[in-house]
């Protein structure tokens, strides 16, 4: 089991009704403190009320720290970009999963572990005949991952750390083929198995582009960059989907059905379909020449109209992914002659006046990450259906080692949040005959 790392650091006194109350407070190893109101119903019979739970902490977590104002990133301690200059992929997985960069013995073995578990059940194939041609991969994700526990019944003991450690192995490895799978069938290919000789992300991209008729040449560019796009969307922090998953845990669900319902949440497009909404508005934008004109309309409080890919829930400064996912972008459009994009000419010129102008200047909506990976993406091959499934491939081992904290947290208990009730209140039932 996992220890509280907490420190005391003095206590919060709640004046209600003419009453005194006090809760300790605690500290982290960064961040704001934290009240302490787990008593709060118990001694003044009284909830808290936050809506989205912005100013609420659901868990102790020792896994990634984000400090919103400043712009910084933290995966167990390491800055998120020096983390997608020099690591991989799956040098992160086993970061976010263990809590330290491996040695090189622990990072071969890690790495075969998971290499060893890229294949899926032969029986999956016929799930996928089951969907329509046009559906939606995530919509296959949701259902394929929530299938795996009827095939791996040997890993869905939760209280099993072996059993544990298996399945995460599991949904890492098997992640990349699922999605691959998802493309393939959307596109009328057939399915290509995974090859062990080939790391985590060039095997994705194999099993994505590859077909029997040819053989398929892995260009280290690009792969660096979906590389670097798989870590940048490693974990952050709390989020919807990441909540989502530790809340499903918190009922004793196995890890593939809570994994597929974070899926299902970062389907949605205020989550996890961002990027592909950025990329929609550049192409409505078109030209440079028509920037002034949506530019106007972002700033007109009676237009809906709003630019995608600025601004964060949590970054009030730049977002410390996108100085990263800037620097891919650019590779990958040069790599593959796009360099004069005119996509990327108005996004750059869209960064420059609003990075300068007063108006989102003061209002603090900086690019982030999905202002440049929708077009990266797309340049890279992937059709926009396929954005968020991506996401949700890099995302798995950021849900899993929350999931894998949350069940070692001896604190933990089934999520259940509270309401204000404004209802009806009390009344009898009046016959049909009555009404």
């Amino acid at each position: 089991m996992r220890e509280s790392k907490l420190k005391p650091s003095g206590s919060a006194t709640l004046t209600y009704e003419n009453k005194k109350y006090d809760f300790p407070v605690y500290s982290g190893t960064e961040g704001p403190n934290v009240i302490d109101i787990r008593k709060l119903y118990g001694e003044v019979d009284v909830f808290t009320y936050d809506p989205g739970f912005t100013s609420t902490a659901s868990c102790e977590s020792d896994i990634t720290f984000i400090d919103g104002d400043k712009g910084i990133l933290l995966y167990r301690g390491y800055s998120i970009d020096q983390l997608a200059e020099h690591s991989s992929f799956l040098e992160v997985c086993y970061l976010l999963l263990h809590g330290n960069l491996p040695n090189k013995k622990e990072m071969a073995d890690f790495d075969r572990a998971i290499t060893m578990h890229t294949m899926v059940h032969d029986q999956l194939s016929a799930f996928y005949r089951g969907f329509r041609r046009d559906a939606h991969p995530m919509a296959i994700m949701c259902g394929v991952v929530g299938a795996l526990s009827s095939f791996y019944h040997d890993s869905t003991d939760i209280n099993d750390p072996r059993q544990r450690e298996i399945a995460s192995h599991r949904l890492i490895a098997k992640m990349p083929t699922i999605a691959a799978m998802a493309y393939k069938y959307s596109v009328g290919q057939p399915f290509v198995y995974p090859l062990n000789s080939l790391g985590y992300t060039e095997n994705f991209m194999r099993m994505t582009f590859s077909v029997p008729a040819e053989e398929y040449k892995i260009n280290p560019i690009l792969a660096k960059a979906l590389d670097t796009i798989f870590i940048l969307h490693a974990d952050h922090e709390q989020n919807a989907s990441t909540s989502t998953v530790r809340l499903a845990g918190s009922s004793g669900a196995n890890p593939f059905a809570c994994i597929a319902a974070g899926i299902a949440c970062l389907w949605g497009p205020a989550h996890g379909g961002a990027n592909e909404a950025a990329l929609k508005m550049l192409e409505e934008i078109g030209t440079v020449d028509r920037i002034p004109e949506f530019i106007k309309r972002a700033k007109d409080p009676n237009d809906n109209f709003r630019l995608m890919g600025f601004g964060h829930r949590v970054y009030k400064n730049y977002d410390p992914r996108a100085k990263a996912m800037q620097v891919q972008c650019h590779n990958v459009l040069k790599e593959v002659g796009h360099e004069n994009d005119e996509l990327l000419k108005v996004a750059m010129e869209l960064e420059r006046i609003a990075l300068q102008d007063d108006y989102f200047v003061s209002k603090k909506l900086y690019p982030n990450i999905d202002f440049y990976s929708g077009i990266t993406l797309r340049a890279l091959g992937f059709p926009v259906s396929m954005f968020t499934a991506l996401f949700a491939l890099a995302r798995t081992v950021g849900w899993i080692a929350q999931w894998k904290e949350m069940i070692e947290d001896p604190h933990q208990k089934i999520g259940r949040p509270r309401q204000i009730y404004t209802g009806a209140a009390q009344r009898d039932y009046i016959p049909i005959s009555k009404r």
